[in-house]
């Protein structure tokens, strides 16, 4: 599952990360948070998930905090010409069609590679949903590994990694309070 990524390509990680600062700065965007030093596993929650430029203002934002990363997404957009290109920045497909058992696939991943971290939408899609995906949480109490809360306030103008999220093993409370700290940011929509 793990491959080469834009986050680990020597020429281009420190230009990117220049370039992701400029723009974001140009912008008038703000980083906020930080990926503490001793996280090299985790899920990453981004939230809310509302428009295409989710994407790349993630990964801008994921340069400017120092950190790599892989995101899941639908596989229909890792097709040719793509597909190459997206897998560079650190995309893994899904294919959401067939029912295979994505969460223990990624449990798996957790337990061959000691530095990874994922980002996935917990809404699954860019619609409005009544109710988020469970698989992050499923995939983080698995693994044993915490969820960082990861966010993109249009309105403000920032985004970044404000909270790190440790599981209970109660769905429906830790659920409650992972969507407490995302209420501000659903309010705007």
């Amino acid at each position: 599952m793990l491959h080469k990524t834009m986050f680990s390509t020597p020429v281009f990680q420190p230009c990117l990360k220049w370039i992701s600062r400029s723009v974001l700065k140009l912008l008038g965007w703000k980083v906020e948070g930080e990926v503490p030093e001793d996280l090299k596993q985790c899920v990453l929650i981004a939230a809310p998930h509302t428009t295409n430029w989710d994407m790349p203002f993630s990964l801008m934002i994921a340069f400017v905090l120092d950190t790599s990363l892989y995101w899941v997404g639908k596989q229909s957009i890792f097709k040719f010409p793509f597909a190459g290109l997206m897998r560079w920045m650190g995309g893994i497909p899904v294919d959401r069609s067939r029912s295979n058992n994505m969460v223990d696939a990624t449990v798996e991943q957790f337990a061959q590679h000691a530095e990874l971290r994922i980002m996935m939408a917990p809404e699954g899609t860019r619609s409005e949903v009544k109710e988020w995906k469970s698989g992050f949480y499923h995939i983080a109490h698995g693994a044993g590994v915490p969820i960082a809360l990861g966010f993109i306030d249009y309105k403000n103008k920032c985004g970044g990694i404000k909270h790190i999220f440790h599981t209970t093993g109660d769905y429906e409370q830790d659920l409650q309070e992972i969507k407490s700290f995302y209420k501000p940011y659903f309010d705007q929509t």
